[in-house]
């Protein structure tokens, strides 16, 4: 980054186009750039998290065959959302890189391709699994439900390109900085999706179904609205152009190699649900299931900040790594651990005390009530893990953010799929603890994991500090070409 003598910022050249104001945070302080992508990330990712219990929670009312109709397609839906958001990470981590090196053309062009690719990737999940729902449900055993999942999922499967474009979308949005439309558009279709699922189920008497057109209708509001920014009103950063459109080679390698780690990541975190669901089996019943699922998700909220934080360490790690500027990356990782560190320890702290409340909540009928104070030794242990959880997300977010989507995924499977598993069974069997020594596994495992990941990326930084690394992006743009704000 350039100063003049009058300290003016230099920002890459938008020949007749105007500079925003997210581009100037990314080019400004670090400190003010990490706290302005991520703090409504934060809060969006916290709405969107609380959105996914108040449905759940409609659906409930329904019973449980509705309950399991929805369990069947979830794991279709889960793969949906792996693959969006892969693709939205591989494509803001190359963005970001080539904004950070002043290649505005190679920034819109990856645009472009990422948006391309979104389309021929929604339309090679969207089209079979809507054709095939019935089939698929009977093949994987949904019996008395077959009818029920398959209302229940061609909604979904036929509105989940929705679900692609403004998952990816919002991952451009996020790429130039602009998190505050991208907090707004979670935050609205969360809201309303919230708004229409007692609508649609109980008074259109629309059953399961009617969730899946709530999600689906507020989906394509979100997407209008994304639409509006990026194609039509075009007050964005980055500019899109189809015409002449050609798939180039370096740009999809680009896109792949951190946007395919991404979705097995994310995928490798069902999995590691599946195996522990296996686990807990073994040591007890399908009350310890009952606990760990509805404990999970008072987890899943509890790390819901991170989860903003982290996205505002892709865009700033990546920025800074084009840029050339190692310090900034360095900075970006520690600074962003720091404030996730202090935001989970306050989580931990207030669940650690409100634990009875907040497991009253899930067992307040008749039927759970008696998994309540086993609810509440889980929330109790596993939240000592959250401080350390900043370690080991963040530090995967430096490495998507740099283009090594390939570390994240390796030390993603080693905690989830690895290292929280073997202690489980340790503490589980070994310990004769059994469905408490497989919480005190879950804490060790992602402990373990996490500093792993945590010293791998503060390596790998030092060595950016101290040698440099060449860029795998197009070189800067020459001095003439940029503008002065």
């Amino acid at each position: 980054m350039n100063n003049t003598a009058n300290d003016e910022k230099v920002v890459p050249a938008l020949g007749a186009q105007r500079t925003t104001s997210g581009m100037k945070a990314l080019l400004g302080d670090p400190k003010k750039a990490m706290m302005k992508l991520a703090l409504p990330m934060m809060l969006g990712m916290s709405v969107q998290t609380l959105y996914n219990l108040v449905d759940t929670f409609w659906v409930s009312g329904l019973g449980s065959d509705a309950l399991a109709a929805v369990g069947f397609v979830f794991p279709f839906f889960f793969v949906i959302i792996a693959l969006s958001n892969g693709l939205g990470v591989g494509a803001g981590s190359a963005i970001s890189r080539r904004l950070g090196s002043k290649d505005k053309t190679g920034a819109d062009n990856v645009a472009v391709h990422t948006m391309i690719l979104m389309l021929l990737l929604a339309a090679a999940f969207t089209i079979p699994l809507y054709i095939f729902a019935e089939p698929i449900f009977i093949l994987i055993g949904a019996g008395k439900t077959t009818a029920m999942a398959t209302s229940y999922g061609r909604v979904i499967f036929g509105g989940s390109i929705l679900l692609f474009f403004t998952n990816v979308a919002n991952a451009i949005l996020r790429s130039e900085g602009d998190t505050k439309r991208a907090m707004n558009a979670i935050i609205f279709g969360s809201i309303l999706n919230m708004i229409l699922d007692p609508i649609f189920i109980y008074q259109l008497d629309m059953g399961v179904s009617g969730a899946a057109w709530a999600t689906v209708l507020s989906m394509g509001v979100t997407a209008v609205m994304m639409s509006s920014w990026l194609f039509f009103k075009k007050d964005t950063y980055l500019s899109f152009d189809f015409k002449d459109f050609s798939f180039e080679k370096d740009i999809l390698r680009d896109i792949f190699k951190v946007g395919i780690p991404a979705s097995v990541q994310q995928s490798s975190m069902a999995l590691m649900m599946l195996v522990m669901n296996v686990i807990i089996i073994a040591v007890s019943d399908t009350d310890g299931v009952a606990v760990y699922t509805v404990g999970w998700r008072v987890v899943t909220i509890a790390i819901a900040p991170l989860i903003g934080i982290s996205t505002a360490v892709v865009t700033m790690t990546g920025f800074a790594y084009g840029e050339g500027s190692y310090d900034k990356v360095s900075f970006s990782h520690i600074y962003s651990m720091k404030v996730g560190v202090l935001v989970e320890t306050g989580i931990a702290l207030m669940t650690f005390i409100f634990a009875p409340q907040i497991a009253l909540v899930f067992t307040y009928s008749e039927s759970a009530a008696h998994i309540t104070d086993d609810l509440i030794l889980f929330l109790r242990i596993i939240c000592l893990f959250y401080p350390m959880v900043s370690l080991g997300m963040l530090s995967s977010s430096l490495f998507q953010g740099v283009g090594k989507g390939m570390n994240a995924l390796i030390a993603t499977i080693l905690r989830a799929v690895i290292f929280v598993p073997v202690f489980a069974v340790f503490f589980a069997f070994n310990l004769d603890k059994g469905l408490v020594g497989v919480w005190w596994g879950m804490v060790i495992g992602n402990l373990m994991g996490s500093m792993f990941i945590f010293v791998w990326a503060r390596v790998y930084v030092g060595k950016l500090l101290k040698t440099g690394s060449p860029l795998d992006i197009p070189h800067k743009l020459p001095d003439h070409e940029e503008l002065r704000v």
